[in-house]
């Protein structure tokens, strides 16, 4: 009798209890993944290195990757990172992952110079380094006040006008992108209510502004991040 391999897992870690995946979790499942989640910030432990794990997400959240002196769950994710590099599976920092693994390999996150955010759909450009993933400018979606700098000995992929560090690769298999490809339809609308306050932010993108982009962008920033899971995939297998 023949026996199926396990799904191989893959590690997403949240920031808040009600925190969604989104796109990202139905094409990670669509390619054959079970998904254990992990909330550090509701005092669950992180696990050790990465043994059982094929590769991590750090989503993003409305804290900073700053709160590490009053919030022990950012001061372990901190800690953590460290770990799941060294392993060598592929690490993905989404938004607030993104500062944290800036933060991790010693580089500074910071708000704007000007106090401006990023809220709603931005364009970014591809580097030289970064032509291999973007292969033209593509609007992402945001939602950020603080950016990151570019650690060093990583490569720059991606840059922005407002923030100019978007997107940045360390080795071969880590990634931090400062936009959010997890967001879909249904996400855009709940952080449109949830965080309504946000967009008379200076720079955020009015509800109505950040529906037409969804309508006139999200197909090419979907099929973007199909070609980006699957390179990013591509790392744990060793090709």
């Amino acid at each position: 009798m023949r026996h199926q391999s396990p799904r191989p897992r893959l590690l997403l870690v949240m920031q808040t209890p009600d925190a969604d995946a989104g796109r990202c979790a139905r094409k990670l499942r669509k390619r054959g993944y079970r998904l254990d989640y992990c909330y550090p910030l509701s005092d669950q432990p992180l696990p050790l290195g990465m043994d059982g794990y094929a590769g991590a997400i750090v989503f993003g959240g409305p804290m900073s990757a700053n709160d590490d002196g009053r919030r022990p769950g950012i001061r372990a994710q901190l800690d953590w990172i460290p770990e799941a590099l060294d392993s060598g599976r592929p690490f993905l920092g989404i938004c607030l992952g993104a500062q944290l693994l800036a933060r991790a390999l010693g580089a500074t996150v910071r708000p704007h110079p000007e106090g401006l955010a990023e809220v709603g759909y931005f364009p970014v450009e591809p580097t030289v380094a970064g032509q291999d993933l973007f292969d033209a400018a593509l609007h992402v979606y945001h939602w950020h006040h603080e950016g990151f700098e570019a650690p060093a000995g990583t490569e720059l992929l991606a840059t922005g006008e407002r923030f100019p560090h978007q997107a940045f690769r360390y080795g071969a298999h880590a990634f931090g992108v400062q936009f959010h490809p997890e967001v879909d339809q249904t996400i855009m609308e709940s952080w449109l209510v949830e965080g309504a306050e946000e967009l008379s932010h200076p720079g955020a993108q009015s509800a109505a502004e950040q529906r037409e982009h969804h309508a006139r962008y999200d197909a090419g920033f979907d099929e973007w991040f199909e070609r980006f899971l699957d390179a990013w995939l591509r790392v744990g297998d060793g090709r």
